[in-house]
């Protein structure tokens, strides 16, 4: 039998769809829930869909309880599949009570895990967790696990901190609050954990959030111990994102020399080209680079990156085959080798692997004019080397083919 056609005001305007939990807004339109929190929030928008009229930064929806029986009615009376229940807004009360329970040892797992399941259960609710506070609740329960050396509830914790997307403008933090959320966050990523993946990529997540805001004063006195800890990290594997975390990690804190030597000494050189020989996506391939661009520039890096039988070839393989910001990164790397490491012994490896073979490439390539004059500035450097070469002889070095 053909289905019956709803009536035009049981539509979302939005969706489309019979709406399941209808609520109006202060337009006096009314949209589905789900339909209306994701053009809000999700999609970031201030007008009313239908009349383009500005909303609030956080308007009020009201649920249409009339229209929700109406839906409910016309559903169960014609040959229409019945309408499911619309999911309860948050109760502040309840929220308030979860939040409360996390203090409590005897309440705490079984108010973690009713916070995550708010969490998950739509846009609103994170919105109302985060004006609550709940992000510095997470983050005091995770520096009290650090201190109890206790690990309960510590998925819950990080798991609910990924989902409502921290840190948000509210959470501010003082200096001492940030360097013992790094001390624990470092605890959480040298431990042994059951769910050892997912935690250890939430807790590297929320340890870039904090980096990413913390001020100079801190990150130029990060510890040789959180470095050590997520170039183990890389060593164990996690996941993709929680991989491009430990690099953004890395690069929030090289400006600072010292740190540059602390991320060497951890031995990150030689995990960051294990990484890239296993052929990782574009962006993790010019986040490695961008890395091992800045620990190139001092000369520990450097020497490192040479001891690895493949630090020259990786890079040189990446040069021309990824994006332009990998072939900037890659040419610097191999100026920087070139420049301070230029030892008969290197200049050869790059003859062997073909990297002067690419930097010729690049001068004929559809290259930026600025790469192309790096490219001629390494070559010209070390002509006297290379001009007997077979990729290279016949090819006036000298010469400008612009």
């Amino acid at each position: 039998m053909d289905e019956v056609e709803a009536p035009e005001y049981f539509i979302c305007p939005i969706s489309l769809h019979i709406m399941k939990d209808p609520v109006t807004i202060i337009t006096g339109i009314t949209y589905d829930r789900e339909s209306i929190e994701r053009w809000l929030y999700k999609g970031k928008n201030t007008t009313c869909p239908v009349t383009n009229r500005a909303l609030p930064e956080h308007p009020v929806l009201t649920p249409n309880h009339m229209l929700q029986r109406l839906i409910q009615a016309w559903c169960n009376t014609s040959s229409y599949h019945s309408a499911p229940a619309p999911k309860s807004p948050l109760d502040n009360f309840h929220l308030r009570s979860h939040i409360r329970g996390v203090s409590i040892p005897n309440l705490q797992l079984k108010s973690l895990r009713k916070l995550e399941i708010l969490a998950v259960g739509s846009e609103m609710n994170r919105q109302s967790m985060v004006k609550f506070g709940v992000n510095k609740v997470m983050l005091a329960f995770i520096v009290s696990c650090y201190e109890k050396n206790n690990t309960a509830g510590l998925e819950e914790a990080l798991s609910i901190l990924n989902i409502i997307r921290f840190p948000s403008v509210e959470t501010r933090l003082l200096s001492f609050e940030t360097e013992c959320i790094i001390n624990a966050l470092t605890w959480v990523l040298g431990c042994d954990l059951a769910n050892n993946v997912t935690v250890k990529s939430h807790a590297v997540l929320v340890l870039k959030a904090i980096i990413e805001k913390a001020s100079s004063n801190i990150l130029e006195r990060l510890k040789p111990e959180l470095f050590v800890t997520i170039v183990g990290v890389l060593r164990q594997g996690i996941s993709h994102q929680g991989i491009n975390g430990v690099l953004h990690i890395m690069l929030g804190a090289r400006p600072w020399g010292r740190n540059r030597i602390k991320i060497v000494e951890a031995g990150a050189v030689m995990e960051l080209v294990e990484l890239e020989l296993g052929s990782p996506e574009k962006r993790t391939t010019e986040l490695v680079l961008a890395v091992l661009f800045h620990l190139c520039s001092c000369a520990e890096g450097r020497a490192q990156f040479l001891s690895h039988a493949a630090g020259i070839a990786v890079v040189t393989k990446r040069i021309l085959k990824v994006s332009q910001a990998t072939d900037d990164r890659a040419i610097l790397i191999l100026a920087l080798i070139c420049k301070f490491s230029g030892t008969s012994g290197v200049l050869q490896e790059m003859l062997r692997v073909g990297s002067v073979a690419k930097l010729l490439m690049v001068l004929q390539a559809d290259c930026p004019s600025y790469l192309k004059d790096r490219a001629r500035e390494i070559l010209r450097g070390h002509s006297d080397v290379w001009r007997s070469s077979c990729c290279v002889r016949g090819y006036n070095l000298t010469r400008d083919p612009r």
